[in-house]
């Protein structure tokens, strides 16, 4: 008998080894990125006159948030109807040179995890951004997995940390900024209910100078992003003043960045797609 227990318990404890192996595995890939292929071929993009272009590139090399980028092309697409844009929807890095970017009025970094283009490519955005192109990126574009240094200071304003691990989505309100762009504002209300991931991130980007659209009260939300074993420094969160959407100017160009958008139920908000397409269209305004 006391045979049979050591095996059940030799057994358990192998399964616990394993299943922490996993797992050690899995958050080594989400925060560094699964193995990366480079897209370097230019594609044959026909550009429509007087249609504002938008890259809208959801590549994954990390966590992909599947739900998400599915519902955001169908509903990007008919912002894009609704206001004459041109919108190609890419997960090739290829589109990243400087004679194709140049053409864009803004870049979307649609969920976009890991490191998804090379360095030569990453020069070319930052170049195009600085030159007077923008960027906009969305929830998961602002994990940790990009380690790029540049993308950081001038999209994100912070590091990413983690996220509510036992719960996924929290409902919670959402506070306009009073002092945001009134382009990026416009018809959003003051206040409103949103259910999402709420990301946290080491810094306030407020301290950098970014300037905040909006906030949720960190006190509302469970932060915790403990795992037992793998990460038990991650019961915190950002305090009250916890910014969910910002933006900044760097160059001649713009920024802007919203942690919302974890799945496809966030595309459904028409508060959350509305502050999409404010951005998208304050982005297309020339410095």
């Amino acid at each position: 008998m006391k045979k049979v227990v050591r095996i059940v318990l030799w057994s358990i404890l192998g399964i616990v080894i394993v299943l922490a192996g996993l797992m050690a595995v899995f958050m080594y890939k989400v925060k560094n990125g699964f193995p990366v292929s480079y897209e370097t071929e230019v594609p044959a993009i026909n550009f429509p006159a007087n249609q504002p272009a938008v890259l809208l590139f959801s590549k994954t090399t990390g966590f992909r948030h599947s739900g998400s980028i599915d519902a955001s092309k169908q509903v990007i697409a008919g912002l894009a109807k609704k206001n004459n844009w041109f919108v190609y929807e890419t997960e090739e890095g290829g589109v990243f040179n400087p004679d194709q970017l140049s053409k864009f009025s803004t870049v979307i970094f649609d969920n976009s995890t890991g490191e998804v283009i090379n360095e030569e490519q990453k020069r070319a955005l930052e170049k195009y951004v600085e030159n007077g192109g923008s960027l906009v990126g969305i929830h998961g574009s602002g994990d940790n997995s990009h380690h790029w240094d540049w993308y950081v200071k001038n999209l994100l304003g912070a590091e990413f940390s983690h996220h509510a691990i036992t719960k996924d989505l929290q409902k919670t309100d959402v506070q306009l900024e009073s002092k945001t762009d009134s382009l990026i504002a416009s018809r959003i209300p003051q206040k409103w209910s949103h259910a999402d991931e709420w990301y946290v991130f080491f810094e306030n980007p407020r301290k950098k100078g970014f300037n905040i659209v909006l906030t949720i009260s960190g006190e509302t939300i469970n932060s915790s992003g403990n795992i037992p074993i793998l990460a038990s420094d991650k019961d915190f969160g950002m305090g009250k003043d916890h910014p969910v959407a910002w933006y900044k100017t760097t160059g001649k160009g713009k920024t802007f960045y919203t942690s919302m958008g974890h799945d496809e139920t966030t595309w459904k908000d028409e508060n959350f797609v509305k502050l999409i397409e404010n951005a998208i269209k304050w982005t297309q305004i020339k410095i």
